[in-house]
């Protein structure tokens, strides 16, 4: 007995530290994306996320400035002033004039430059630049430094993302395409699978058979006929190609052989004699299924709609292909691919997308994860 208590122990203890390590898998990344949309451009390039809370060290250039700026103190000719102008300030460290040596000398140190001409660079970016002769040209002195910025967040990123680059009417698009893509197989699949599953009719193995065949099917090899059949339909009728209703239909079409299967498992587990007495008091089978099936099918449905949701929002491939990329249709993963092509070297806009990506499903599946194990043993338990 204590031997069986021990293993017991050890293996629920395993699935803790397993499931522990999972959550930290996908938290880490996501607290990464969420951390960086929230940076200032210049310190997401300084240093990584993890180094957000603490100053960041960079290196910069200025250039000092001109003669004209130049006044006579102690027979001396200088200028002064601070490097950051009306800028933020920060914290020098270091500060050179030439780019192979750009922490030459140490910030409040005065370096000796050429021909009596001397450069004295404080911490807190104040410079006085002097020479025993005058000052000439129209641009002045370049200087380089190492400076420390304090951490900075803002929300200016997101101001960017969703009003100047578009991803606001994308991400209207998006819901406009995911959740009618959601209903519309959900609608359907719950009464094909009551059909399938407590409804006697010729041909009905056969039917769950090629249901069941059509799980194997590739997406890609599918989608090519199915463009050409719907392109033939649409042109017969003299409706457009690339509308909302073709992709609606193709997300149903390639998510009801899943959510055929998956609603019928449960349905079928359903205890008969629930069944048995609602015929007996003489319910018909749509109020057979309208009144008991649909309320006790609830975790399974919500389990699918999790999934459906998930699939067709991270959607790309059946989005570029049943809808347009003009600006009232395409959704936000083609918008993100779009950005991603012009803005490559722009983290802030990228990682402030992908996060605005991603708040949806997770606000779905935290809505819905407590029918989502329930779901997912669906049928597995008499009556479950």
């Amino acid at each position: 007995m204590a031997a069986k208590t021990g293993k017991s122990f050890a293996g629920r203890f395993g699935v803790h530290i397993a499931v522990l390590v999972f959550v930290v898998i996908w938290t880490i990344p996501t607290l990464g994306i969420l951390v960086s949309s929230l940076r200032d451009k210049d310190q997401i390039v300084a240093a990584g996320w993890w180094n957000s809370f603490a100053s960041s060290s960079q290196s910069e250039a200025g250039r000092l400035p001109a003669a004209s700026a130049q006044t006579q103190k102690d027979g001396k000719y200088v200028i002064e002033g601070n490097i950051f102008g009306d800028g933020p300030k920060r914290e020098i460290s270091a500060f050179g004039v030439k780019s192979s040596a750009p922490t030459q000398y140490k910030a409040g140190t005065v370096a000796e430059l050429n021909d009596g001409t001397t450069l004295q660079m404080n911490a807190d970016g104040t410079f006085i630049l002097s020479s025993v002769k005058a000052f000439e040209g129209d641009r002045g002195q370049r200087v380089y430094f190492a400076s420390s910025a304090p951490p900075k967040f803002t929300t200016d990123n997101y101001d960017a993302v969703l009003f100047s680059e578009g991803i606001g009417r994308s991400f209207m698009n998006s819901l406009t395409v995911t959740i009618p893509a959601t209903i519309i197989p959900i609608l359907i699949a719950a009464f094909a699978a009551y059909a399938l599953a407590w409804m006697r009719f010729p041909g009905r193995a056969l039917l769950i058979a090629v249901i069941i065949g059509l799980l194997v099917v590739p997406l890609q090899m599918s989608l090519i006929p199915l463009l050409k059949l719907y392109n033939g339909v649409g042109t017969f009728f003299g409706v457009p190609s690339k509308t909302y209703l073709g992709i609606w239909l193709a997300h149903t079409g390639f998510g009801l052989p899943f959510a055929i299967y998956l609603l019928r498992s449960y349905i079928a587990g359903l205890p008969r004699e629930i069944m048995e007495s609602a015929r007996i008091d003489g319910a018909s089978d749509f109020e057979i299924f309208v009144k008991i099936v649909l309320p006790l099918s609830f975790p399974v449905l919500a389990s699918f709609a999790i999934f459906q949701f998930l699939w067709v929002w991270n959607d790309l491939l059946v989005a570029m292909v049943f809808l347009g990329t003009a600006p009232d249709q395409i959704v936000l993963t083609a918008k993100l691919n779009a950005l991603l092509g012009s803005r490559g070297g722009n983290w802030e806009i990228l990682t402030t997308s992908a996060f605005i990506t991603i708040i949806v499903p997770l606000i779905v599946f935290f809505s819905l994860q407590r029918y989502f194990v329930r779901g997912l043993l669906a049928g597995s338990v008499k009556g479950g």
